[in-house]
């Protein structure tokens, strides 16, 4: 009784898994005459030994399938505690494991056990072994099943305990990771009334609704990573975290554990079992920046987590499911990379079942006024400034721009051109007006355009900065796919372009080729 009152202390008191369970088996074997005792769970078909006396330190890390192991298989069906003829043809899943047999010269003889349930639930088993054939002939049964329903009970209260350990470390991982992305998140709407915003946004919503994974390409600086916070916010997970990786900012030696996790032991400096960003992103969006940059060892990893919804921790063999819907972006041409052998063409087609083109901003120049007029009214109100207004130069010479570093250049142009034009206002809430010499704009006519236009016969009518800049693209772009005898992939290269880009820059100033199917095929 004295050991059956202590194992029912135990449940209550604050201990850690280990000691209780060491605790619970030392009740167990000054009640049961054993030379081997274990404590094992149920996982997947596995029975995993979670703590164990009087058996060799192999018995611990093994996994025993009750497939396998016909003894632990009848142990688990019975709802009563089972004792074993000492002559039992069934083979012992511990012969030549016990401590006290270390040649395994002797078969075990004497074998009991019971299952553990939790509920209606079968969540282990608890074992005895004796090499005596006859160590537990006038064992009381009774005392086994106290004992199995107080070791049930044990296990129950761990795993509750484990759980909310658990949750409360991914909430903190959770958090730290969200406060860690805060400073550079972009954030606010994606801003515009263009045709191809107009397509963007729609795309978004439809996306949202489902679980797809969703591949977002573009420029750099054209605004994928917002993009990607609007597919959350407007999904069914928005109540969940979006946890961002940059996946260029991945050193490869240490990418699987950053992805993954690990284990304790797993590598040099991994002191505790550790993480990775799929576990902390559980119930939310994954979002993998620079998809493109993934080390090719890594990818097959990705894959199988796309396939089957499975993570392995580095230096662990258990597979971990997580639920997690994932968005990737890139800025690169993925098939080129695929082509050159440095992606994988499986992982682009699990990636890429949803693409979104995030438009550049010369794509859809009549966005940017309205993008000019958010970033002045956010100076605004920062600086304390009173009305705060582009000069009618400065707007056109904006639209005119090509912008290769896309909206992030834009809003780095207009926010130094601000800080300049502030310095001129005198007391504070007057008006500010920014002009085309605050902006430190590149230069928009070359010397090849300047002298183009010099050929111009005087009596052309005058144009727009803006017109005059498009008129000088559909020459350039014409005479580039006619020096290519209508080839567009060959044209975009000459031009500089990726072959997409010059398509919708094309399909913009009305060159767009017949159809997209004759652009594929060439």
């Amino acid at each position: 009784m004295e050991a059956l009152i202590d194992i029912a202390k135990d449940l209550t008191a604050s201990l850690a898994a280990e000691d209780r369970y060491a605790r619970l088996l030392a009740a167990v074997t000054r009640l049961i005459p054993c030379d081997a005792a274990c404590l094992l769970r149920l996982e997947d078909g596995y029975l995993v030994p979670l703590a164990g006396r009087g058996l060799v330190q192999e018995a611990l890390v093994r996994r025993f399938s009750r497939r396998e192991q016909p003894r632990l298989d009848v142990i688990l069906n019975s709802p009563e505690p089972v004792l074993f003829p000492a002559d039992s043809q069934l083979s012992d899943p511990f012969d030549g494991l016990l401590i006290s047999d270390p040649g395994g010269s002797q078969k075990v003889h004497a074998c009991l056990g019971c299952r553990l349930v939790q509920g209606e639930r079968v969540v282990g088993a608890l074992t005895a072994d004796a090499l005596a054939p006859h160590a537990f002939d006038a064992l009381d049964m009774q005392v086994v099943a106290a004992l199995g329903a107080l070791a049930g009970a044990a296990i129950h209260t761990t795993l509750l305990i484990e759980a909310l350990e658990r949750t409360a470390e991914r909430r903190g991982q959770v958090a730290r990771e969200l406060v860690r992305n805060a400073s550079g998140a972009e954030r606010g709407l994606i801003i515009g009334n263009s045709s191809s915003i107009r397509r963007l946004m729609e795309e978004i919503q439809v996306v949202a609704r489902s679980d797809l994974p969703v591949l977002i390409t573009g420029e750099t600086g054209s605004g994928k990573e917002l993009i990607a916070r609007h597919i959350h916010s407007s999904s069914a997970r928005n109540q969940e975290a979006l946890i961002q990786v940059n996946c260029a900012a991945l050193p490869e030696s240490i990418a699987e554990s950053e992805l993954f996790g690990h284990v304790a032991g797993a590598f040099t400096g991994a002191m505790r079992d550790r993480a990775g960003k799929f576990e902390i992103a559980h119930g939310g969006t994954l979002f993998l920046d620079e998809i493109g940059e993934l080390p090719m060892t890594i990818q097959p990893k990705l894959l199988r987590v796309l396939q089957y919804g499975e993570i392995q921790r580095v230096g662990s063999d258990r597979s971990i499911r997580v639920d997690v819907r994932l968005i990737a972006a890139t800025n690169r041409d993925l098939k080129a990379e695929i082509e050159a052998g440095r992606f994988r063409v499986d992982l682009y087609h699990r990636l890429a079942v949803y693409p979104i083109h995030a438009p550049a901003l010369r794509e859809r120049r009549e966005d940017i006024p309205l993008i000019a007029a958010h970033i002045l009214e956010s100076w605004r109100q920062r600086l304390g400034l009173g009305p705060l207004r582009l000069s009618d130069d400065a707007r056109e010479r904006l639209v005119a721009t090509e912008w290769p570093g896309n909206v992030r250049e834009l809003e780095n142009v207009i926010s130094r051109g601000v800080l300049r034009a502030s310095q001129r206002a005198g007391e504070r809430g007057v008006g500010v007006l920014v002009e085309v010499r605050d902006l430190d704009l590149p230069q928009v006519i070359t010397v090849e355009q300047a002298g183009m236009a010099e050929t111009e016969p005087a009596e052309a009518p005058r144009q727009t900065l803006a017109d005059s800049v498009m008129a000088f693209q559909r020459r350039r772009i014409s005479d580039a796919v006619a020096r290519n005898h209508g080839n567009w992939a060959a044209a975009a290269r000459e031009l500089g372009l990726h072959r997409s880009n010059l398509h919708h820059l094309a399909t913009r100033l009305g060159l767009r080729p017949a159809s997209r199917k004759a652009l594929r095929h060439r």
